[in-house]
């Protein structure tokens, strides 16, 4: 029996991950198949409740890694801490979440040199905010300002994530975003374009890393402007594809051809960019 699987999530029509996970199992000669189904959160609990046995897991895009959890049968310890989940494994009836967006971000950072943060800036407040607490955390950091364009939805949203992870927060509205990015790390968890208008506000010379988790288009407007003023610039590929490698190993139970799925992720915005 073919085995399925399916990012879950709205919109998904332009996503890579189908071409990243097929690449990986034609790669780990698994007869599986994956798709893309638009999903928004009042439909994620009678689709899940309707599965059956051909069914092996799920990749969840925004808006559905906070709706997902209450349906899981079982989270792991990362799901707990950033209140976020980005992948189901379905096994025995049974639905598992697990966030390796963490592990995406841990990697791509650690492959551009990042081993240790002191400060932190994150622009934006959603679920991907509550996942650079967790990799900041994981790299030292203690102490993250957040800028937001609505502090109290920031606040109810991330307050909680990073006491249970363990990292002070200081929450500032997006009027102060320039003043706060000469952090040592400054990760952009924002849609693609969001942060464009900061790029003016980038001092040349600091130093420092930035991550942007956008990758189409890149580089983005802000990584252009922070890579040209000598700061070291990591962009959202590495991470998607660190994660999604990460979500096939889960899934499959082996290790994932990371190396085979990042080319497949390069010839494929390459062609879209011909």
């Amino acid at each position: 029996m073919k085995r399925r699987l399916a990012l879950l999530g709205s919109p998904v029509a332009s996503a890579l991950s189908p071409a990243l996970h097929r690449a990986a199992y034609e790669a780990m000669g698994l007869n599986w198949d994956y798709q893309a189904i638009d999903c928004r959160p009042e439909d994620l609990h009678p689709f899940l409740t309707s599965l059956d046995e051909s069914w092996a897991g799920f990749s969840l895009t925004m808006p559905l890694k906070r709706a997902v959890i209450p349906l899981l049968d079982e989270v792991s310890e990362t799901v707990v801490r950033t209140g976020a989940a980005n992948t189901i494994t379905v096994q025995d009836g049974r639905l598992t979440g697990d966030n390796t967006d963490l592990h995406g971000m841990l990697q791509a950072l650690r492959d551009t040199g990042v081993t240790g943060v002191s400060t932190l800036t994150v622009l934006g407040a959603g679920a991907t905010a509550c996942t650079t607490l967790a990799a900041a955390h994981h790299l030292g950091c203690r102490h993250a300002t957040v800028i937001a364009r609505n502090t109290g939805h920031a606040t109810d949203h991330l307050t909680a994530p990073a006491r249970r992870i363990g990292i002070g927060l200081d929450i500032r509205p997006w009027a102060e975003a320039a003043s706060h990015l000469s952090a040592e790390l400054v990760v952009s968890a924002l849609p693609p374009h969001a942060a464009d208008t900061l790029a003016p506000h980038w001092t040349p010379g600091t130093g420092g890393t930035l991550m942007d988790v956008t990758y189409r288009p890149w580089p983005s407007t802000l990584a252009r402007t922070a890579r040209a003023g000598g700061t070291t610039v990591v962009g959202g590929l590495p991470m998607l594809v660190h994660q999604a490698a990460r979500q096939v190993t889960l899934q499959a139970g082996k290790p994932a051809p990371y190396k085979q799925m990042l080319h497949t992720a390069m010839a494929s915005l390459r062609h879209e960019n011909s």
